[in-house]
């Protein structure tokens, strides 16, 4: 009797790991297709598929291809020591020509005090630039599921709404080169970094201000899908201070063209800004990827 449980016990888990590893080469087929089918085109375009980052995006995928699209509308909550700050924004992609992309970009920001603090005593809310930016994608090798983009983005700030009419609307112009390196190790997992400068001069004279931005971002992709979860760093250095924000984050996708992504938000340093969360919406007019399983062998 004991000889025959054992080799039924044998026999089980043999039939189980069968099925643990049909399961695995299931999910890599399912997985190959889907990144074939992004990469995919007629014309022998090379288009890796990166993990975007979800704060700190891009301005169009890496290696766009002419007459991409996209519509981007976020939200935002940020915990600070004397007011709430609401953020909002609406942001237009597209991409006139292969490998180039473009941006519009409207960031408001909305200012309320806690902690009995008087309404004069913190920031007042305003639509915070006119944000335009352009991106190229001069390296593109799906051999080695890397790509390399230089990139420009221009700022025109703005005064907050309590000073229109009153004080010049426009405050001055915030320049931000950047460069952007993402790398795919395997099927699932990508690797990104966005660095640059931002430049500020404000109208009417005055000091330059520059900041340096370096963004690192880690993310895992959920197979057959364009879900993933994945943490960005966002690091500046200003005036001889350092400070980076932790921010863990998830994109699921809700139907073929549109995809929400949250965010939260963990300073390392808690002084003045502590916690916030953010999301995205994200909707590709006329994006469609459908991805066949493929047949089970009897």
């Amino acid at each position: 009797m004991k000889k025959l449980l054992l080799l039924f016990l044998i026999v089980f888990v043999q039939q189980l790991q069968a099925q643990v590893d049909s399961l695995a080469e299931q999910r890599k087929l399912i997985d190959s297709l889907y990144i074939d089918e992004v990469q995919s085109d007629k014309k022998g375009r090379d288009k890796v598929l990166h993990a975007e980052p979800l704060f700190i995006d891009l301005i169009r995928d890496l290696g766009a291809r002419k007459g991409e699209k996209e519509w981007n509308f976020g939200f935002g909550l940020n915990d600070n020591n004397k007011y709430d700050l609401y953020t909002a924004l609406v942001e237009y992609e597209f991409a006139p020509v292969n490998r180039l992309g473009f941006e519009v970009e409207l960031p408001f920001s909305f200012y309320y005090p806690i902690n009995g603090q008087a309404r004069d005593s913190v920031p007042s809310s305003k639509l915070n630039s006119l944000k335009l930016a352009t991106q190229y994608s001069f390296f593109v090798s799906e051999k080695i599921a890397t790509s390399l983009a230089i990139g420009y983005l221009h700022e025109f700030e703005l005064a907050e709404f309590r000073d229109y009419g009153n004080k010049q609307v426009f405050k001055g112009h915030l320049h931000n080169p950047f460069f952007i390196a993402a790398k795919r190790w395997g099927n699932n997992y990508h690797t990104l970094i966005y660095a640059g400068p931002q430049v500020f001069k404000p109208y009417g004279g005055g000091g330059v201000v520059t900041t340096w931005q370096v963004n690192t971002n880690f993310h895992y992709m959920i197979p057959g899908s364009r879900n993933f979860v994945g943490l960005e760093m966002n690091k500046e250095w200003h005036q001889g201070t350092f400070s980076m924000v932790l921010r863990p984050q998830m994109r699921v996708g809700i139907t073929d063209n549109l995809l929400i992504g949250i965010v939260s938000g963990i300073p390392t340093s808690r002084t003045a800004e502590r916690f916030s969360t953010f999301f995205r919406l994200i909707y590709e007019p006329g994006h469609r990827h459908v991805v066949h399983a493929p047949r089970r062998r009897h």
